[in-house]
This record gives C-alpha cells, structure tokens and sequence, in this order.
C-alpha cells in the first residue's frame, strides 16, 4: 500500500505523517471517564461499577457485557445526559498545550474510545474548541430503544462498532491498519489509555503510554507489555518531543516505564 493508498484509506495517512498518536478519551483526554461518571451518579453507582471494572480486567466477564451493564442503568434521556457531561467533564490540563504541538508538528491524533461518539463529539466542542473537528474519532455509538425514542427515559442504548468483539469496540483493528503499513510509509505509533477498555490496544502500538494509578498499568506488568507512565498530558509532551526530536528512543521510553513501576512510581 502506497501513501495515496495509504491515505485514501486511512484519514490520518493525509499528511504523509512520521508521527501518529492514538488515544482514549475518557479518563485520559478528560480528568473523569464521562461513562463511570454517569454510572456513578445517575446509573446503579460506583460500587458496582467498580466491581465490573475488577470482573474485566481479571477476565471473568468480556468489556463489552460489563459496559452494556454499566449503560443500561443509566436511564435519562440522551440529550440530558450528553448536557449533563458537558457541563461536568473537564480536560486534562495539559492535553490542549499538547494538541496545539501535535498539530504544529503534523501529527494527527486519533481517538480510539469504547465510548459514545456523539458524547465524545460533543466533549470534545466544549473543552478544546472548533480545531477538534481536525481529530477523527472512532468510537461506539447509540441508538433508540425498540419503540422508543432517544430523548425519553430508558429510551436508548449502546451501539457497539465491533458486537462480535468482547471488546464492542476492538482497537486493535484500527491499530492493525496502521502498523501493518510498508516500512517506508508506516508511522511511528504513540498510544495513551488508563483502564479496561484499553487492553485491545496495549500491544498493538509503538510506545504505550499508561496512566498513573490506573488499571491499564496493573494490565501492562501482569502481561509484560512495554509501557510508560503518565500522571498527565504534560509527561505525554516532554517524551513524544523528546522522541520526535530525537533525544530519546520508543524503545527508552518504555523501558523507564517498567523502571517507574518496579520503583513504586507508577501509582499501583
């Protein structure tokens, strides 16, 4: 696959770029996972939800059963609960100074979330502005319950873009695109995440970049994966200019990774 091939194809390939970085939206862009968040204080509740979350990274129950469960037990209205996020998500600190270099640099960021597009749409306006529109973002989706409408209560439903996958939506697809590109066109692959739903994508890119205190960290060690801590999107900037400015190495980077861990820096 040549670059025009590559780039008809593959949206983030337009540019030519030497550099992609490939993110989770909830809990990693944002402060607070918007799903938890409304599980939390609109669905069944944390203690439950937290219970799931533990079921899926100990593989006694798939993310996708354990997320279908987590949003059927929010029952607002769509329309109320996208507005009821918007008005209580923040950003990360440091994603906006970080997408501003990202665009800068030509290196298109690409959202890869198990959560809802229209949400994560939406989020995304609110806190980071109009050149959010510059991030493709693949994601579930939802939908009107059968005879009902999306704007009732009870009257939607997650939408999963791979319901065949224990996944509903498996990262590894679209990474896989990527990393299977000739030599001489495929970029170097950044990946940030911080829980579950991001265990499709671990092994799947360059340099992984995992969140301080977060399930995805005690995933990476369990099973060996190559990772690098980040407690924010500050961290996230120093290493990928680093790197990009050659400084450092992917391979470095991950390294200290697993050397944060094993000194009790990374939060588990």
């Amino acid at each position: 696959m040549g670059i025009q091939n590559a780039a008809a194809e593959l949206p983030a390939m337009k540019s030519n770029p030497k550099f992609i970085f490939f993110t989770d939206f909830d809990g990693t862009i944002t402060l607070q996972d918007s799903n938890d968040f409304l599980t939390d204080t609109i669905g069944y509740g944390k203690e439950r939800r937290r219970k799931m979350n533990v079921e899926c990274l100990e593989d006694r129950i798939s993310f996708r059963d354990s997320f279908r469960d987590m949003m059927d037990s929010v029952t607002k209205p769509y329309s109320e609960c996208i507005q009821y996020l918007v008005d209580n998500i923040k950003l990360d600190p440091g994603f906006a100074e970080f997408y501003q270099w990202s665009l800068e640099n030509n290196i298109p960021v690409v959202v890869l979330s198990s959560g809802m597009e229209p949400i994560i749409k939406a989020l995304l306006k609110k806190l980071v502005g109009p050149e959010s529109e510059k991030m493709q973002v693949l994601a579930n989706n939802a939908a009107p319950r059968e005879g009902k409408s999306m704007d009732e209560e009870g009257g939607w439903e997650i939408v999963f873009r791979h319901p065949e996958s224990g996944f509903g939506h498996d990262k590894s697809i679209c990474l896989r695109q990527y990393s299977s590109l000739p030599d001489d066109v495929r970029p170097t692959m950044f990946y940030a995440g911080d829980g579950v739903s991001d265990l499709s994508a671990a092994r799947e890119t360059d340099l992984l970049f995992a969140k301080k205190g977060h399930d995805l960290i005690t995933y990476c060690a369990r099973e060996n994966v190559p990772f690098t801590v980040f407690a924010d999107w500050t961290n996230i900037l120093a290493k990928c200019k680093d790197i990009v400015e050659g400084k450092t190495s992917v391979k470095e980077a991950a390294q200290q990774g697993f050397e944060a861990y094993k000194a009790g820096a990374a939060g588990i």
